[in-house]
Protein backbone atom coordinates (compact mmCIF):
# COMPACT_ATOMS: atom_id res chain seq x y z
CA UNK A 1 0.00 0.00 0.00
CA UNK A 2 1.07 3.11 -0.65
CA UNK A 3 -1.16 4.69 1.90
CA UNK A 4 -0.23 3.44 5.60
CA UNK A 5 -3.73 3.45 8.17
CA UNK A 6 -2.83 5.99 10.67
CA UNK A 7 -4.04 4.71 14.17
CA UNK A 8 -4.79 7.71 17.10
CA UNK A 9 -7.35 10.79 16.70
CA UNK A 10 -5.84 12.36 13.88
CA UNK A 11 -7.04 10.99 10.62
CA UNK A 12 -5.11 11.87 7.25
CA UNK A 13 -4.47 11.07 4.05
CA UNK A 14 -2.62 12.43 1.36
CA UNK A 15 -3.25 14.43 -1.90
CA UNK A 16 -2.33 11.35 -4.05
CA UNK A 17 -4.63 8.91 -2.01
CA UNK A 18 -7.52 11.75 -1.86
CA UNK A 19 -7.05 11.86 -5.73
CA UNK A 20 -7.31 7.60 -6.01
CA UNK A 21 -10.95 7.48 -4.02
CA UNK A 22 -12.52 10.33 -6.30
CA UNK A 23 -11.11 8.34 -9.09
CA UNK A 24 -13.39 5.18 -8.18
CA UNK A 25 -16.10 7.50 -7.65
CA UNK A 26 -17.42 4.74 -4.76
CA UNK A 27 -19.26 6.34 -1.75
CA UNK A 28 -18.99 2.67 -0.13
CA UNK A 29 -15.08 2.44 -0.96
CA UNK A 30 -14.73 5.91 0.50
CA UNK A 31 -16.28 4.99 3.61
CA UNK A 32 -15.10 1.55 3.72
CA UNK A 33 -11.46 3.41 3.17
CA UNK A 34 -12.56 5.84 6.23
CA UNK A 35 -13.79 3.00 8.44
CA UNK A 36 -10.18 1.10 7.90
CA UNK A 37 -8.33 3.89 8.21
CA UNK A 38 -9.69 5.21 11.67
CA UNK A 39 -10.21 1.46 12.61
CA UNK A 40 -7.46 -0.80 11.29
CA UNK A 41 -9.77 -3.60 10.86
CA UNK A 42 -13.20 -4.46 9.72
CA UNK A 43 -14.82 -4.34 13.67
CA UNK A 44 -18.22 -2.28 14.22
CA UNK A 45 -18.65 -2.68 10.50
CA UNK A 46 -22.38 -4.29 9.82
CA UNK A 47 -22.11 -4.93 6.22
CA UNK A 48 -23.79 -7.91 3.99
CA UNK A 49 -20.46 -9.44 2.48
CA UNK A 50 -22.03 -8.98 -0.99
CA UNK A 51 -20.88 -5.01 -0.43
CA UNK A 52 -17.98 -5.15 1.86
CA UNK A 53 -16.35 -7.27 -1.16
CA UNK A 54 -17.60 -4.97 -3.87
CA UNK A 55 -15.74 -1.58 -1.95
CA UNK A 56 -12.51 -3.48 -1.00
CA UNK A 57 -11.97 -4.83 -4.11
CA UNK A 58 -12.28 -1.09 -5.66
CA UNK A 59 -9.77 0.08 -3.21
CA UNK A 60 -7.53 -3.23 -3.80
CA UNK A 61 -7.65 -2.25 -7.45
CA UNK A 62 -5.83 1.50 -6.37
CA UNK A 63 -3.78 -0.02 -4.16
CA UNK A 64 -5.27 1.17 -0.89
CA UNK A 65 -6.19 -1.77 0.44
CA UNK A 66 -4.32 -4.58 1.56
CA UNK A 67 -4.34 -8.20 -0.76
CA UNK A 68 -4.03 -10.18 2.64
CA UNK A 69 -7.42 -10.78 4.25
CA UNK A 70 -8.39 -7.64 6.78
CA UNK A 71 -8.84 -8.64 10.73
CA UNK A 72 -12.13 -10.09 11.14
CA UNK A 73 -14.88 -7.99 13.00
CA UNK A 74 -15.22 -9.31 16.15
CA UNK A 75 -18.22 -10.73 17.20
CA UNK A 76 -21.13 -8.36 18.33
CA UNK A 77 -21.98 -8.34 22.08
CA UNK A 78 -24.95 -10.70 23.15
CA UNK A 79 -27.29 -9.54 25.60
CA UNK A 80 -28.03 -12.10 28.32
CA UNK A 81 -31.04 -13.71 27.77
CA UNK A 82 -34.10 -12.57 29.96
CA UNK A 83 -34.69 -14.92 32.65
CA UNK A 84 -37.62 -17.59 32.47
CA UNK A 85 -40.09 -16.78 34.75
CA UNK A 86 -42.47 -19.21 36.13
CA UNK A 87 -46.30 -19.12 36.67
CA UNK A 88 -45.00 -18.80 40.35
CA UNK A 89 -42.78 -16.44 40.09
CA UNK A 90 -45.40 -13.81 38.94
CA UNK A 91 -48.01 -15.12 41.24
CA UNK A 92 -46.05 -14.07 44.41
CA UNK A 93 -45.07 -11.08 42.55
CA UNK A 94 -48.60 -9.87 42.43
CA UNK A 95 -49.10 -11.34 46.40
CA UNK A 96 -46.59 -8.75 47.70
CA UNK A 97 -48.42 -5.95 49.26
CA UNK A 98 -44.90 -3.68 48.99
CA UNK A 99 -44.79 -4.29 45.38
CA UNK A 100 -46.37 -1.87 42.72
CA UNK A 101 -46.53 -4.84 40.35
CA UNK A 102 -50.30 -5.49 40.87
CA UNK A 103 -51.17 -2.04 40.46
CA UNK A 104 -49.10 -2.59 37.59
CA UNK A 105 -50.98 -5.21 36.34
CA UNK A 106 -54.62 -3.73 36.73
CA UNK A 107 -53.44 -0.36 35.06
CA UNK A 108 -52.16 -2.15 31.92
CA UNK A 109 -55.57 -4.36 31.48
CA UNK A 110 -57.36 -0.92 31.69
CA UNK A 111 -55.54 0.34 29.19
CA UNK A 112 -55.49 -2.92 27.07
CA UNK A 113 -59.12 -3.55 27.78
CA UNK A 114 -58.51 -7.42 28.57
CA UNK A 115 -57.31 -9.52 31.20
CA UNK A 116 -53.64 -10.36 30.56
CA UNK A 117 -52.82 -14.20 29.50
CA UNK A 118 -50.01 -16.30 31.75
CA UNK A 119 -47.55 -15.51 28.74
CA UNK A 120 -48.59 -11.71 28.51
CA UNK A 121 -48.00 -11.44 32.67
CA UNK A 122 -44.53 -13.30 32.28
CA UNK A 123 -43.34 -10.92 29.28
CA UNK A 124 -44.99 -7.83 31.69
CA UNK A 125 -42.90 -9.10 34.41
CA UNK A 126 -39.86 -9.34 32.04
CA UNK A 127 -39.84 -5.54 31.97
CA UNK A 128 -40.48 -4.79 35.49
CA UNK A 129 -38.30 -6.90 37.08
CA UNK A 130 -35.40 -8.01 34.46
CA UNK A 131 -35.04 -4.91 32.85
CA UNK A 132 -36.03 -2.97 36.16
CA UNK A 133 -37.89 -0.46 34.67
CA UNK A 134 -40.38 1.37 36.59
CA UNK A 135 -43.97 1.21 36.83
CA UNK A 136 -44.62 4.26 35.52
CA UNK A 137 -42.24 4.18 32.47
CA UNK A 138 -43.68 0.85 31.70
CA UNK A 139 -46.98 2.01 31.94
CA UNK A 140 -45.72 4.75 29.28
CA UNK A 141 -44.97 2.37 26.99
CA UNK A 142 -47.70 0.32 27.05
CA UNK A 143 -49.83 3.56 26.33
CA UNK A 144 -47.21 4.34 23.28
CA UNK A 145 -47.74 1.29 22.08
CA UNK A 146 -51.51 1.25 22.42
CA UNK A 147 -51.59 4.31 20.51
CA UNK A 148 -49.32 3.72 17.94
CA UNK A 149 -51.04 0.61 17.07
CA UNK A 150 -54.82 2.71 16.64
CA UNK A 151 -53.24 4.88 14.71
CA UNK A 152 -51.89 2.28 12.24
CA UNK A 153 -54.89 -0.08 11.90
CA UNK A 154 -57.58 1.71 13.00
CA UNK A 155 -59.07 2.44 16.65
CA UNK A 156 -60.01 -0.38 18.78
CA UNK A 157 -56.80 -2.41 17.54
CA UNK A 158 -54.69 -3.49 20.41
CA UNK A 159 -51.00 -4.29 20.08
CA UNK A 160 -49.86 -7.93 20.95
CA UNK A 161 -47.75 -8.15 24.03
CA UNK A 162 -44.97 -9.36 22.34
CA UNK A 163 -44.33 -6.02 20.27
CA UNK A 164 -44.41 -3.93 23.91
CA UNK A 165 -41.78 -6.54 24.98
CA UNK A 166 -39.78 -5.40 22.24
CA UNK A 167 -40.16 -2.00 22.56
CA UNK A 168 -39.30 -2.25 26.28
CA UNK A 169 -36.22 -3.74 25.55
CA UNK A 170 -35.19 -0.95 22.83
CA UNK A 171 -36.14 1.64 26.02
CA UNK A 172 -33.82 -0.06 27.97
CA UNK A 173 -31.19 -0.30 25.67
CA UNK A 174 -31.70 3.39 24.93
CA UNK A 175 -31.82 4.53 29.04
CA UNK A 176 -35.23 4.94 28.72
CA UNK A 177 -35.76 4.50 32.80
CA UNK A 178 -37.28 7.63 34.41
CA UNK A 179 -40.54 9.66 33.36
CA UNK A 180 -38.69 12.14 32.45
CA UNK A 181 -36.55 10.12 29.96
CA UNK A 182 -39.96 8.07 28.74
CA UNK A 183 -41.64 12.14 28.13
CA UNK A 184 -38.70 13.33 25.92
CA UNK A 185 -38.50 9.52 23.96
CA UNK A 186 -42.10 9.70 23.65
CA UNK A 187 -42.47 13.95 22.38
CA UNK A 188 -39.55 13.02 19.99
CA UNK A 189 -41.35 9.99 18.69
CA UNK A 190 -44.60 12.05 18.23
CA UNK A 191 -42.74 15.15 16.55
CA UNK A 192 -40.81 12.54 14.23
CA UNK A 193 -44.21 11.10 13.24
CA UNK A 194 -45.46 14.33 11.78
CA UNK A 195 -42.07 14.99 10.15
CA UNK A 196 -42.38 11.29 8.55
CA UNK A 197 -45.83 12.91 6.94
CA UNK A 198 -44.02 16.41 6.20
CA UNK A 199 -40.70 14.34 4.24
CA UNK A 200 -43.41 11.77 2.32
CA UNK A 201 -44.80 14.87 1.17
CA UNK A 202 -41.04 16.37 0.17
CA UNK A 203 -41.07 13.28 -2.07
CA UNK A 204 -43.93 13.14 -3.73
CA UNK A 205 -45.15 9.79 -2.04
CA UNK A 206 -48.74 9.57 -1.45
CA UNK A 207 -49.23 9.05 2.45
CA UNK A 208 -48.29 5.04 3.68
CA UNK A 209 -46.75 3.34 6.57
CA UNK A 210 -44.00 3.31 6.55
CA UNK A 211 -40.96 0.26 6.62
CA UNK A 212 -38.51 1.18 9.54
CA UNK A 213 -35.60 1.42 7.29
CA UNK A 214 -37.63 4.16 5.85
CA UNK A 215 -38.47 5.87 9.28
CA UNK A 216 -34.81 4.94 10.32
CA UNK A 217 -33.29 7.79 7.05
CA UNK A 218 -35.60 10.44 7.98
CA UNK A 219 -35.22 10.00 11.77
CA UNK A 220 -31.47 10.24 10.72
CA UNK A 221 -31.92 13.25 8.59
CA UNK A 222 -34.36 14.98 11.17
CA UNK A 223 -31.11 14.06 13.61
CA UNK A 224 -28.57 16.17 11.14
CA UNK A 225 -30.90 19.33 10.74
CA UNK A 226 -31.76 19.07 7.17
CA UNK A 227 -34.27 22.07 6.02
CA UNK A 228 -37.10 21.00 3.84
CA UNK A 229 -36.15 22.85 0.92
CA UNK A 230 -32.40 20.45 1.00
CA UNK A 231 -34.32 17.12 1.20
CA UNK A 232 -36.53 18.51 -2.05
CA UNK A 233 -32.84 18.95 -3.69
CA UNK A 234 -31.67 15.91 -2.48
CA UNK A 235 -34.57 13.91 -4.06
CA UNK A 236 -34.60 15.99 -7.26
CA UNK A 237 -30.91 14.88 -7.54
CA UNK A 238 -31.97 11.28 -6.63
CA UNK A 239 -34.70 11.24 -9.03
CA UNK A 240 -32.38 12.92 -11.85
CA UNK A 241 -29.48 10.52 -11.53
CA UNK A 242 -31.40 6.88 -10.71
CA UNK A 243 -34.66 7.81 -12.55
CA UNK A 244 -36.94 6.66 -9.56
CA UNK A 245 -36.56 7.24 -5.70
CA UNK A 246 -33.98 5.54 -3.91
CA UNK A 247 -33.83 5.63 -0.39
CA UNK A 248 -30.07 4.40 -0.11
CA UNK A 249 -28.80 7.15 -2.81
CA UNK A 250 -30.52 9.55 -1.45
CA UNK A 251 -29.43 9.37 1.85
CA UNK A 252 -25.95 8.75 0.66
CA UNK A 253 -25.87 12.87 -0.87
CA UNK A 254 -27.65 14.47 2.44
CA UNK A 255 -24.50 12.75 4.34
CA UNK A 256 -22.42 13.93 2.09
CA UNK A 257 -23.99 17.57 2.60
CA UNK A 258 -24.10 16.67 6.20
CA UNK A 259 -20.45 16.13 6.22
CA UNK A 260 -19.64 19.82 4.76
CA UNK A 261 -21.96 21.43 7.42
CA UNK A 262 -24.40 22.09 4.31
CA UNK A 263 -28.31 21.57 5.64
CA UNK A 264 -30.08 24.27 3.77
CA UNK A 265 -30.45 24.72 -0.03
CA UNK A 266 -28.48 28.48 0.03
CA UNK A 267 -25.73 26.55 1.76
CA UNK A 268 -25.75 23.58 -0.56
CA UNK A 269 -26.05 25.95 -3.74
CA UNK A 270 -22.96 27.89 -2.57
CA UNK A 271 -20.72 24.90 -0.62
CA UNK A 272 -21.60 21.74 -2.86
CA UNK A 273 -18.62 22.33 -5.54
CA UNK A 274 -17.46 18.71 -7.44
CA UNK A 275 -14.36 17.86 -6.17
CA UNK A 276 -12.45 16.88 -9.62
CA UNK A 277 -8.81 18.28 -9.90
CA UNK A 278 -8.12 21.05 -11.91
CA UNK A 279 -7.12 20.80 -15.64
CA UNK A 280 -2.78 20.27 -15.92
CA UNK A 281 -1.78 23.40 -16.83
CA UNK A 282 -4.82 26.25 -16.08
CA UNK A 283 -7.38 26.01 -13.33
CA UNK A 284 -10.54 24.49 -13.17
CA UNK A 285 -13.18 25.57 -16.23
CA UNK A 286 -15.96 27.82 -14.51
CA UNK A 287 -18.08 25.32 -15.47
CA UNK A 288 -17.00 22.89 -12.77
CA UNK A 289 -19.27 23.88 -10.36
CA UNK A 290 -23.01 24.26 -10.84
CA UNK A 291 -24.41 28.06 -11.74
CA UNK A 292 -27.51 29.01 -11.08
CA UNK A 293 -28.22 28.38 -14.67
CA UNK A 294 -27.37 24.34 -14.14
CA UNK A 295 -30.17 24.83 -10.72
CA UNK A 296 -32.55 26.28 -13.10
CA UNK A 297 -32.26 23.42 -15.83
CA UNK A 298 -31.90 20.78 -13.16
CA UNK A 299 -35.29 21.50 -11.64
CA UNK A 300 -36.56 21.93 -15.06
CA UNK A 301 -35.79 18.40 -16.14
CA UNK A 302 -37.39 17.18 -13.03
CA UNK A 303 -40.76 19.08 -13.94
CA UNK A 304 -40.63 17.48 -17.04
CA UNK A 305 -39.74 14.17 -15.67
CA UNK A 306 -43.17 14.31 -13.09
CA UNK A 307 -45.04 15.24 -15.97
CA UNK A 308 -43.85 12.36 -17.77
CA UNK A 309 -44.39 9.96 -15.03
CA UNK A 310 -47.62 11.65 -14.33
CA UNK A 311 -48.82 11.37 -18.08
CA UNK A 312 -47.37 7.59 -18.07
CA UNK A 313 -49.70 6.98 -15.66
CA UNK A 314 -52.71 8.50 -16.91
CA UNK A 315 -52.39 6.46 -20.11
CA UNK A 316 -51.91 3.38 -18.29
CA UNK A 317 -55.06 3.99 -16.52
Amino acid sequence: MTQAFLPGQVLAMTAQTADRLLKLDSGDAALLYLHLLRRDSLAGLKWPEDRLQGALDQLRAQGLAPSEPLPAAEPPVQEPPPPEYTTEDVAQALADQGSPFSALVSAVERRLGKRLSAADLKNLYTLYDHLALPAEVILMLVNWCAEETERKYGPGRKPFFSQIRKAGFSWARRGIDTIERAEEHIAKLTRLRGREAEVLRLLDISPRPLVQRERDYIAAWDEMGFADEAIRMAYERTVLKKQSMDWGYMNGILRRWHEKGLHTAAAIRTGDRDPRPARAGGPSPRTAAPSADQERRAREDMERLRRLMEQMKEEGT
